[in-house]
């Protein structure tokens, strides 16, 4: 049965473009050191289990600079909207801006660097950390070594069900940031409702998915505008 759409409810669909106007490079752009390790060394669990010491050092250098930035005007211009719709963010980003600028309703795809967790199986220990780092030596109450609580290639994405049927239930449907390049998370535009008012933000983009509409800029330029005209339709 098709879920039925809330005439209230707003999702946000959220990428790396978003935090990039914060000032924090995406995963690809991280410079230094890592440039001797391959992005599967520093994001896979072979990755991890060959230079556990790397790969915290990049996702600690991750964190620190991710609890650095703040919030831009476009996590603004999100989180004001929840003061007339019901707001959802789906969010491929790990970073806390959403949070720290007030959204109260994340769903994180690809985990959170706020966030370590053990290494056992199947649904190991989760410890709030927020900026701090993660240290070899540095147990969960198992007794297993803790780790970023970051999807990893080769890891199944966190939430996915949940996103889906935001989406499906949406009557705005906002992507931002995001090239829609990244699968899975990319194939949750297909699950917005056809008769949904859907926007999608960005520079620049090859193909823009049937039924949205393209707003060409910057997200703390454009989103800013779109959502002072919803709150004013709300309000009307």
């Amino acid at each position: 049965m098709k879920p039925k759409v809330k005439p209230n409810k707003l999702v946000v669909l959220s990428g790396s473009g978003v935090s990039a106007e914060s000032g924090l490079p995406t995963f690809r752009d991280a410079k230094g050191l890592w440039n001797s390790y391959s992005w599967h060394e520093l994001a896979s669990p072979e990755g991890w289990q060959r230079h556990p010491e790397a790969v915290l050092a990049f996702y600690n250098e991750r964190r620190e600079k991710a609890w650095q930035a703040q919030p831009n005007a476009a996590h603004a211009a999100i989180a004001s909207l929840e003061a007339a719709y019901e707001v959802v963010i789906v969010t491929q980003n790990v970073d806390a801006l959403h949070e720290r600028a007030g959204s109260r309703n994340v769903v994180h795809l690809h985990g959170q660097l706020a966030y370590a967790r053990g290494t056992s199986e199947p649904e190991p220990k989760r410890y709030r950390i927020d900026g701090s780092p993660i240290v070899m030596g540095q147990l969960c109450e198992d007794g297993t070594q803790l780790r970023p609580d970051i999807v990893w290639f080769g890891e199944a994405v966190q939430h996915f069900e949940e996103a889906e049927e935001h989406v499906a239930t949406a009557a705005r449907v906002l992507v931002v940031g995001s090239s829609l390049t990244v699968y899975p998370a990319a194939s949750l535009v297909r699950y917005a409702d056809r008769n949904a008012e859907k926007v999608l933000v960005a520079l620049d983009m090859e193909e823009v998915p049937r039924g949205f509409t393209f707003l060409q800029g910057r997200a703390t330029d454009v989103v800013p505008a779109l959502a002072a005209r919803w709150l004013s339709e709300a309000g009307s």
